[in-house]
C-alpha cells in the first residue's frame, strides 16, 4: 500500500512532468539560482584577494569576457541543475508506479514482504 504522500506525489507529478520537462521553464525557474552563483563569481573576482592575478587582470582585462563568461554558466548552472532534480523526480515517480503496479496486481506482496522469511526453510 502506497502511502498518502507517495500517492499525493504521483498526482503531483502527472500533472507537472511535462511543464517541468521544457527547456524554458527549467531557464527560468533556474536562472536566478544560476546568477547568484554568478555575482559570486564576480564578487570573488572584484574582491582582490590575489594580487598577482589582479595586477595581470588589470592589465589585460577586457570586462565583456568576464560578464559573457558569467551569464554562459548562469545559464548552464540553471538548467543543468533543473535537468538533475527533473531526473530525480522522474526516478521516483517510476518507482512508485513499479511499487504501486506491483501491489495492484499481488495484493498479497506487502504481507509476505513484511513476514520475511519466516515458515521458508
Amino acid at each position: 500500500m502506497l502511502s498518502a504522500k507517495e500517492e499525493e506525489f504521483l498526482k503531483y507529478w502527472e500533472a507537472a512532468r511535462g511543464k517541468q520537462k521544457k527547456l524554458i521553464y527549467q531557464l527560468l525557474v533556474g536562472l536566478p539560482f544560476g546568477l547568484l552563483f554568478g555575482i559570486l563569481i564576480i564578487a570573488n573576482f572584484f574582491s582582490g584577494w590575489y594580487k598577482r592575478a589582479e595586477m595581470i587582470a588589470n592589465s589585460q582585462f577586457n570586462p565583456m569576457v568576464l560578464y559573457l563568461a558569467v551569464v554562459l554558466i548562469a545559464v548552464f548552472f540553471a538548467v543543468f541543475s533543473k535537468k538533475f532534480q527533473w531526473d530525480q523526480q522522474e526516478q521516483r515517480y517510476k518507482e512508485l508506479l513499479a511499487k504501486k503496479q506491483k501491489l495492484t496486481n499481488n495484493p498479497n506482496a506487502a504481507d509476505e514482504s513484511s513476514s520475511g522469511s519466516k515458515g521458508k526453510t
